[in-house]
């Protein structure tokens, strides 16, 4: 049975090639630390983390406690391991260079948001942590070694806080889904070979931004909204949730598009590339879908910094491939 299928055992048959071991041990970290971030979010309330810190992260958002706790999460576990030679989180400024005692096989990078979605943990509405692994081209890593397109990737995956925690992850070889048994600890598979549906219609963005949208968006959208009396002759659903990890995972599971466009307040978009839309993007396309900036695969964007925002179409490919289509006429 899939149910009796741990990550660890998953992980065991299914990795295989030059960085199997590597991932192996770099991925048991990550799980170590994500079962450590679901603890810290479902005890928040009642140590009085829920709060805000009343400071700002390099993105000049206010940091709540959990931001802060879950970066140090992630940061000490991923450690362990010795393959990580240097981190980047959307929290820091500047990327960490790992010790020389905690690296002593540093061969790759990792990058995460360690805390998905922090704007809804007052409101108890589902947030994540997102994370990606890059290949280190040295054991003493300078920043331009992280910018890297997303296409680079050899892993990427998020840990989802809800109804229940799961971790989603793919290398390259399909997308895989588990959920962790809080009883004994493990996380195992429930969501074997994960794809999106072809056809979709429900839709994914904040609408209260529609006088922003460039034209090609708002034409997508209007469409939509017309449903069975416009040219789409059928009706779609809106879904908007403000947790890149909670839109994902739902149209990996039942289809839809996710929409972060630009728009005239933010001409770069609202997303981070290195952080949010590349590990993202990965995981859409190994399940089938697609993820465009309009004029560009987000895979395929060359990185000008580890903070760069970039505007973000992802979800079912025959949705995605309409919305480049609206693009180029524009």
């Amino acid at each position: 049975m899939m149910q009796n299928t741990t990550i660890t055992k998953f992980l065991a048959q299914h990795l295989q090639g030059e960085h199997a071991v590597a991932l192996a041990a770099m991925l048991g970290d990550i799980i170590a630390a994500c079962k450590q971030i679901a603890v810290a979010i479902d005890s928040g309330a009642l140590v009085g983390n829920m709060g805000s810190l009343g400071s700002e992260n390099i993105q000049g958002e206010v940091q709540k406690a959990l931001d802060v706790i879950t970066n140090d999460i992630f940061i000490e576990c991923n450690q362990r391991s010795g393959y990580v030679a240097g981190m980047a989180s959307e929290e820091m400024g500047n990327f960490i260079e790992i010790a020389d005692k905690h690296k002593k096989n540093g061969q790759y990078l990792l990058l995460f948001d360690p805390l998905d979605g922090s704007s809804n943990v007052n409101v108890n509405i589902s947030v994540g942590t997102i994370f990606s692994i890059l290949k280190s081209p040295s054991k003493k890593p300078e920043l331009a070694d992280f910018l890297q397109p997303g296409s680079a990737q050899i892993c990427a995956g998020y840990a989802l806080y809800g109804t229940s925690t799961m971790l989603v992850l793919t290398t390259g070889n399909g997308v895989n889904g588990f959920t962790l048994d809080s009883e004994s600890g493990e996380f195992y598979l429930t969501h074997p070979n994960m794809q999106l549906a072809e056809d979709t219609q429900e839709f994914a963005i904040n609408m209260s931004n529609y006088r922003f949208w460039q034209a090609p968006v708002q034409r997508y959208i209007d469409e939509c909204l017309q449903g069975d009396e416009g040219s789409r002759k059928k009706d779609f659903n809106m879904r908007w949730v403000a947790s890149m990890v909670a839109e994902v995972h739902r149209i990996l599971v039942r289809g839809g598009v996710f929409m972060y466009p630009s728009d005239n307040k933010s001409k770069s978009g609202k997303l981070r590339l290195m952080y949010e839309a590349n590990p993202m993007s990965f995981i859409v396309e190994q399940a089938g879908g697609a993820a465009t900036t309009g004029f560009q695969r987000i895979l395929e964007v060359k990185p000008s910094g580890i903070h760069q925002r970039v505007p973000v179409m992802m979800g079912c490919k025959r949705e995605v491939d309409r919305i480049i289509k609206y693009f180029q006429a524009k």
